[in-house]
């Protein structure tokens, strides 16, 4: 069942990427740049389908992983309401009109396999997935240091940036909702777009931004078991990291560029991630800048959603999700019916080794920050 449960103990990954698959995503990520000018080629020559095609009411879904992202995408995504990126999209993910014109004799059959993740989760080709985080790091990258990722400002701006994110949203909404295209919200689900809400509002100011969180000590220990995971897949398979990357996966492993939240890390630096102490000062500097910067936002706008909550009694937060979403009946209830895969994760009977010191003003920290969440969550 897709649903996600504790990190267990990782097995060597099963790669769907053999050598050809491989030299292909090597090929279009060295082409980053000649893609930028085939993306604006794009734009001419599908011009009449992409004619009349809006991206209205677009739904952002972020938070630190391990919050039930991924399942609550996988869910949403299900319905007619919205469109998302897939796996299909990649490895030229800059052209999605014209790789997919290119591709689809080609495809291969939707195989369903178990995430890297060890979590209990499946993905196949079709399956959505967070993937506008490579158009952040190519307009963006300064914001991408050896060892963190800077935060965006109110002020921040990246020539074309904003002109090329629309379009290339509009062709992801042509591309998977076809006839449709004129009523499905375009849908995303990216991490990192926590640290950026300013920019997205600006960029799209009907947009709703859906956050999840999880008690902070329970979500800090999955982080650390989910990093520890990936630590062992990159040390096998460099061609995992690699690929993780490229794609603008910063959170865990070889990979882990944790977000600079308030500049927090100055602090959270002579801590390893290798202990329980780094990842709760990561959860109260995301959680507490969210909260902070959306003080006074109206309730439509950022929606803080506690996943303990809706896995106690799943169906109605569902039904309530869906409409403060503005979903029509149908798929409110579309949404509701998926409420079975919505458990509280099994955890992983080997409790992480903590190392550091939990300090008693972490700890209060964590526990204020959880509880203003979650006198905002949607009830």
């Amino acid at each position: 069942m897709n649903r996600e449960t504790e990190p267990a103990a990782p097995r060597p990954p099963r790669s769907a990427y053999g050598p050809a698959e491989r030299a292909l995503h090597r090929l279009a990520f060295a082409a980053i740049g000649p893609q930028r000018g085939l993306a604006d080629l794009e734009d001419r020559l599908c011009a009449r389908r992409l004619a009349g095609v809006t991206v209205e009411r677009p739904v952002f879904l972020t938070s630190l992983p391990r919050a039930g992202t991924t399942l609550l995408l996988q869910g949403l995504a299900s319905l007619d309401a919205f469109v998302s990126h897939t796996y299909r999209d990649l490895p030229f993910l800059l052209t999605p009109l014209l790789w997919d014109a290119l591709s689809r004799p080609l495809r291969a059959e939707n195989a369903v396999r178990p995430r890297a993740h060890g979590d209990g989760m499946t993905v196949g080709y079709d399956s959505p997935e967070a993937f506008e985080e490579i158009l952040w790091k190519t307009f963006w990258p300064g914001k991408y240091r050896s060892d963190r990722i800077e935060p965006w400002r109110r002020e921040d701006r990246a020539p074309g940036f904003e002109a090329f994110l629309r379009s290339h949203l509009r062709k992801v909404v042509a591309l998977r909702a076809g006839p449709r295209a004129g009523e499905a919200r375009y849908l995303s689900k990216n991490n990192a777009n926590l640290a950026r809400l300013p920019t997205i509002f600006r960029m799209f100011p009907d947009a709703t931004v859906l956050v999840p969180f999880r008690e902070p000590l329970a979500q800090a220990a999955s982080l650390l078991r989910t990093h520890r995971v990936f630590l062992d897949i990159h040390a096998r398979d460099p061609f995992a990291r690699e690929y993780m990357s490229d794609l603008g996966h910063h959170e865990f492993g070889a990979n882990l560029r944790p977000l600079d939240y308030g500049g927090w890390l100055s602090e959270g630096a002579r801590e390893s991630p290798d202990t329980i102490w780094f990842w709760l000062q990561y959860w109260c500097a995301a959680f507490g800048q969210a909260l902070e910067e959306n003080a006074n936002a109206p309730p439509d706008r950022v929606v803080f959603w506690s996943y303990d909550r809706a896995c106690a009694d799943p169906e109605p937060a569902l039904a309530r999700l869906g409409e403060r979403l503005g979903l029509p009946d149908p798929e409110v209830r579309a949404l509701r019916s998926r409420a079975a895969e919505f458990r509280p994760p099994t955890p992983n009977p080997a409790p992480p080794a903590t190392g550091g010191q939990l300090s008693p003003s972490l700890r209060a920290r964590a526990r204020e920050i959880h509880e203003k969440l979650l006198r905002r969550s949607l009830r």
